[in-house]
């Protein structure tokens, strides 16, 4: 039985052709009523009753709901084609846009992938007296509060809460798990009559806390400090931030669940191999220092991490994911919408990808302004910064004519500004835009003034991992062309071998992390497959003849699937049993830099011309065979030790 879809044209405001939409889509599409929420509130009830409803409203979520709740049913999933589609100043019809939206609105929905955070409510406040005593008295009846003033400051004759004095050296952590470190700490000696005193001063003191409340008014104590949870830092000299703060602090204690925005595949990762370093664009990029080396590769402290999804974006391997929704899941939803567009009717679509902030302009522009063109389909994700090169051009290959970003003002500009980039130059000119304000009728404007370019001739969507699904994307837009120059930094290129200084020692080959570059087990042979390259550098680091040399492009022949020889030599033949070793002309260079060498005299040098087997052997039977030892010695016996006493 299909599931029924329950529209409401909101008192004539928009226009819902429920028939075509029927015709569209797997759904039971009813007729638009008028007031859903409110007069014609009898048909919402009657198709709870009857189940499988999905209502075409999502402003009166709070009305469905609760009329869902009294009930004894499940709410309904809701769906927007009011603000996203139906309100727009645009002519053109908009069913093929509301049957994209739909379509997608029924695609499975990852489970989000989640962990506890327990904060028992232990609160450390860094201040000076007059906030940080004034912020304890608020905060000490709600948590357990302890006061760190600065180095000579007077302590309050009160054991309402705990003070020490001291300098804060160093933070880490976040909610639940802080760790801080403070010098000449002194902490109260509460025993004796008289004021409190306080213990001599020691450095290196170590403490842990759930909440850390820094009203100091100096450098935030962590990168991206508005990311940190559980870190609330206010202007000393600004109440109402500092109210803010302790209101804030007071409602951190219990337990919480955190997104789990990331999913690691550390063998995947291309940092280091034998302590040379590689590929460091998630660590150059993480606003919030969640991600840290941990020898071959990185690791993710899920406390910290934000969830901005620019390393997923960056990673050139996929050992970092976002998984909060998951790739394909995105790959999947963008495929969706170009395809339903498509076949609805609709031609040259233009995507907009968005998260909340972006989502809320829309709602504004939709209700007070000209809302969104008839041809410009939404993506809401939790951050934009997820979307990377490789779904840009994904949704080029689907259909899309342009894409066009809407970051919130807590984005990582210059991350996006890189993938934006490298999607520009695969795709091609004028595909990827950005739209950076926070002005709803400004974002109207820039979608309306913009022209659409024409779309790929014949959409594909393509599977497999990003770098798969770049490669074919890629290939679908430039079906005439071999190679693709690619800006420096970029994750796809060649590796380039100066012929002269190499010397095939295929130290690179041990540590390519991909698998790259390769030998040939019969030969002195060193291969290389660019399609798997990463452009990570290690091979260049650890070259030492530095005869290795990066090149960024993208190569769309089949020729970048295979392995193709870089550089070759003849193997030189042993000159006792003709077994093949080595590369003839490194043997040959070595024996002309040895000759005349005094330690290199007489047969010595020929042994370099031997394999293993034959070199031990000729060393065997030498003259000074280094295997041999000298004349035996006598052993000693009796009589020996008895015919050197005098005494007989």
């Amino acid at each position: 039985m299909s599931k029924t879809l329950i529209t409401c044209d909101c008192l004539g405001s928009q226009s819902i052709d429920a028939a075509a939409l029927d015709q569209q889509s797997d759904l039971d599409v009813r007729p638009p009523c008028s007031a859903l929420c409110t007069r014609d509130i009898a048909l919402a009830q009657e198709a709870l009753t009857q189940g499988d409803a999905i209502f075409a409203c999502t402003q009166e979520e709070a009305t469905f709901t609760a009329l869902a709740e009294d009930m004894g049913l499940t709410p309904p999933p809701l769906l927007d084609l009011r603000d996203r589609a139906g309100w727009s100043d645009d002519p053109a019809p908009k069913l093929p846009k509301m049957s994209a939206l739909l379509a997608e609105a029924q695609l499975p929905a990852a489970p989000e992938k989640t962990f506890d955070v327990i904060s028992e409510g232990l609160c450390l406040i860094v201040g000076a007296p007059e906030v940080a005593l004034m912020a304890a008295e608020q905060l000490k009846d709600h948590l357990g509060v302890t006061v760190l003033l600065p180095d000579g400051a007077d302590v309050p004759d009160t054991r309402a809460y705990d003070v020490v004095t001291g300098r804060l050296r160093q933070a880490s952590g976040a909610l639940g798990r802080f760790e801080v470190t403070i010098d000449a700490l002194r902490m109260i000696e509460p025993e004796g009559r008289g004021p409190l005193t306080l213990t001599p001063p020691q450095d290196g003191g170590r403490s842990d806390c759930d909440i850390l409340l820094d009203l100091r008014g100096e450098t935030p104590l962590f990168p991206a400090h508005e990311k940190r949870d559980g870190y609330l830092r206010a202007e000393p000299g600004h109440p109402a931030g500092v109210a803010a703060a302790i209101l804030a602090a007071s409602h951190l204690t219990g337990t919480f669940e955190k997104t789990l925005h990331v999913r690691m595949e550390p063998l995947l990762c291309a940092h280091s191999r034998a302590e040379q370093v590689g590929c460091t664009r998630c660590l150059d990029l993480c606003p919030t220092g969640a991600i840290l080396p941990a020898g071959e590769h990185v690791s993710v402290d899920p406390l910290i991490c934000a969830g901005c999804g620019a390393c997923s974006a960056a990673c050139p391997s996929g050992a970092i994911s976002y998984d909060a929704p998951p790739v394909d899941e995105v790959m999947r939803r963008v495929q969706t919408l170009a395809k339903a567009y498509l076949d609805a009717g609709g031609s040259a679509p233009r995507l907009l990808v968005h998260d909340a902030e972006g989502a809320e302009m829309i709602r504004l522009s939709a209700r007070h302004g000209k809302g969104l063109p008839a041809d410009v389909i939404p993506l809401e994700l939790p951050k934009v910064g997820a979307f990377g090169h490789a779904e840009m051009i994904a949704a080029l290959a689907a259909g899309f004519a342009s894409v066009a970003m809407l970051p919130s003002a807590g984005g990582d500009a210059a991350a996006l500004a890189a993938q934006m980039a490298l999607a520009t130059a695969i795709g091609g000119d004028n595909r990827i835009a950005l739209i950076d304000t926070r002005d709803p009728d400004a974002m109207s404007d820039a979608l309306y003034d913009t022209a659409s370019p024409a779309p790929v001739d014949q959409p594909v969507r393509p599977m497999g991992t990003r770098r798969q699904i770049t490669r074919q994307a890629a290939r679908a837009l430039h079906p005439d062309t071999d190679q693709i120059p690619l800006p420096q930094g970029a994750p796809y290129g060649a590796v380039l071998v100066d012929q002269d200084a190499c010397t095939l020692c295929l130290s690179c080959v041990s540590l390519c992390p991909s698998g790259a570059l390769g030998d040939n087990p019969d030969r002195p042979e060193l291969r290389f497959q660019e399609d798997a390259c990463l452009q990570c550098g290690i091979c260049a680091t650890a070259c030492p003849e530095t005869a290795i040399t990066l090149e960024p492009r993208l190569d769309l022949t089949k020729g970048a699937l295979d392995q193709k020889i870089l550089k070759e030599e003849e193997p030189f033949a042993c000159i006792e049993c003709g077994s093949l070793f080595g590369v003839k002309s490194t043997v040959e260079r070595v024996m002309q830099k040895l000759e005349g060498h005094a330690m290199f005299g007489g047969d010595r040098l020929r042994m370099i011309q031997m394999c293993d087997d034959c070199r031990v052997n000729a060393q065997y039977h030498a003259e000074n065979n280094p295997l041999s030892g000298g004349e035996r010695p006598r052993t000693r016996t009796t009589d020996d030790y008895l015919s050197t006493r005098r005494d007989h």
